[in-house]
């Protein structure tokens, strides 16, 4: 039976993450942020409880990249999407208008905004990245790239800023569309970039061993109570500055011995 747990806890994630994607088509973004946040959290936890009651398994493996598609990488795609729409001038986001009664006759026009459809690159890059994760032996400690989740949580703060700190400055960049995009390009390239990142796992409690792990726990804390959202993005650019310094240190580490 306890075999059957931490699969149990990853079809958690995906359901999260279809409850999450129709809210997100929705264009009811805090809902969708709400249930993404619920599937990271599953997420965490159905690795936690696999390595605890050791019951790994391949079909979890593959069941976990799958939830994560959904909840990790298919929800931000269609959030961004939609703030693409937000941002682009004269843009109908109503999508009720193409259930109409007469849409049948209709079915050819095409009255999505091109710069929108850019956005969903990043369900593409997350795919590609999940892929690559099955089947790389690197990532077992670490990660190669920027996670899934790390990325989810980064776009789907966005929204968050704009409806619960919408300071001017703020609101201003979140819906200019030039920035989406580059903020796009910058998720699809960190998502499969060859940079080296620590991971939360904890081998043991020991904080010599996890120091890196419970400092960057603590700053995570500290920020949030400080900035609130907003800290959200500050935390992913620090985790891949920390990491990178971290493995410049590891590399002279190395070299001198």
């Amino acid at each position: 039976m306890k075999k059957h747990i931490p699969n149990l806890i990853t079809a958690l994630n995906m359901l999260c993450g279809t409850i999450a994607a129709i809210f997100a088509v929705q264009g009811n973004l805090i809902m969708a942020a709400l249930f993404v946040g619920l599937g990271i959290f599953f997420d965490f936890f159905d690795g936690l409880a696999a390595r605890v009651l050791n019951v790994k398994s391949e079909v979890g493996l593959q069941l976990d990249s799958l939830a994560d598609m959904i909840t990790s990488g298919l929800v931000p795609g269609i959030v961004m999407y939609q703030l693409f729409l937000r941002a682009l001038p004269a843009t109908n986001n109503n999508i009720a208008d193409s259930w109409s009664a007469d849409a049948a006759s209709t079915w050819l026009e095409w009255n999505i905004p091109l710069l929108a459809i850019f956005g969903l690159l990043i369900v593409a890059a997350s795919g590609y990245r999940l892929a690559k994760f099955n089947v790389d032996d690197r990532q077992t400690d670490s990660f190669i790239g920027l996670p899934t989740p790390a990325n989810a949580m980064l776009i789907l703060s966005l929204p968050l800023i704009l409806v619960y700190q919408p300071h001017p400055i703020a609101v201003s960049l979140i819906l200019n569309e030039w920035f989406l995009v580059g903020l796009t390009v910058f998720s699809c390239f960190m998502l499969n970039a060859e940079i080296p990142l620590f991971a939360l796992k904890f081998s043991d409690w020991s904080f010599k061993q996890n120091k890196l792990r419970y400092s960057f726990i603590a700053f995570c804390l500290v920020m949030i109570i400080l900035f609130q959202f907003i800290a959200i993005p500050l935390i992913i650019a620090s985790y891949i500055m920390l990491s990178i310094i971290s493995n410049k240190k590891d590399y002279k580490k190395t070299k001198l011995a």
